[in-house]
């Protein structure tokens, strides 16, 4: 069966009315049935709880709070890199923007402006940049963690579908990433410019991030936007920034010739939180051309 054939379905399903239900399970306290699902969650998907800061099914009082747990502290160090992978997941896409155009599935671009809510002006500062879209499945960790350090300027809502994003789903909706509801946050980091971009999918519930919250819902059907440049939102390399309650898709966007892909970064290579994702071109090849005025913002 065609990849398209596969995902025909999904246009069918009512998938608002399927999150919006998923959601309020996911956040109800039921006792013995919560954990019986999430017991059920787990051996399903074999999750690895050995991982968890805890790793007692039965303490945790909603599905929401086992999908958004905590690992173990000093599980996951962080590489000596310029960026490092915010998530557990898989390497979807990854390389070149050419143009406006990020790729998403053999046949598949969907352009920078549409990703980011229809701002061309924004848009514009990734031009010919580098973008890494990675994909979370059920059994990863669901919170998201700074690939570098970062200065929150402004974030909004861009309503849309709530397509599946697994790789069958990618490489049978066309602008998959574009359609999806997403949450879009822009830092001024020592690479320049970063945006980070939050995928919503089917049955996910909510997105959230650290200083604002439970981003959606409500889903009003407008976008949403907050400007923080009159705040100092800092965060540090690996700091959560935010989460997903169930599996999901980050895409991360950087100027022209701010990185390089760390050589072993392919599609489908399952990635862990803390790995080195990218370095900087200069630091490569010519460090003493390097600029140190590009390290500060």
């Amino acid at each position: 069966m065609s990849d398209r054939l596969a995902v025909l379905p999904q246009y069918l399903l009512p998938k608002q009315l399927l999150t919006t239900l998923a959601g309020r399970l996911a956040s109800a306290r039921a006792g013995a049935l919560t954990t019986a699902a999430i017991r059920r969650f787990v051996a399903r998907y074999r999750v690895d709880m050995s991982e968890a800061a805890d790793s007692d099914i039965a303490s945790y009082p909603t599905f929401n709070a086992f999908f958004t747990r905590a690992l173990r502290p000093g599980l996951r160090p962080l590489a000596d890199a310029a960026a490092i992978c915010p998530v557990d997941g898989a390497v979807s896409q990854l390389g070149s923007i050419k143009h406006d155009q990020i790729f998403q599935a053999k046949g598949h671009h969907y352009s920078t402006t549409a990703l980011l809510g229809g701002d061309a002006q924004l848009a514009a500062r990734f031009r010919d940049g580098q973008f890494a879209t990675i994909y979370l499945s059920p059994r990863d960790y669901h919170r998201i963690h700074m690939p570098c350090d970062g200065r929150l300027l402004h974030m909004e809502h861009v309503p849309g579908a709530l397509f599946s994003v697994n790789p069958t789903t990618a490489r049978g909706v066309p602008g998959l990433f574009a359609r999806n509801e997403r949450v879009v946050c822009l830092f001024e980091t020592p690479l320049g410019p970063m945006a980070l971009v939050l995928v919503g999918a089917t049955i996910v519930g909510s997105m959230a991030t650290i200083w604002h919250g439970q981003v959606n819902p409500p889903r009003s059907g407008q976008p949403r936007r907050w400007d923080y440049q009159d705040r100092q939102i800092t965060l540090r390399q690996g700091e959560e920034m935010g989460r997903f309650m169930l599996g999901s898709t980050v895409v991360l966007l950087f100027q022209n010739g701010a990185v390089e892909f760390t050589a072993d970064w392919a599609e489908a290579r399952s990635v862990r939180l803390g790995e080195a994702m990218a370095q900087r071109p200069c630091a490569l090849r010519v460090p003493v051309k390097c600029d140190p005025t590009r390290a500060r913002w």
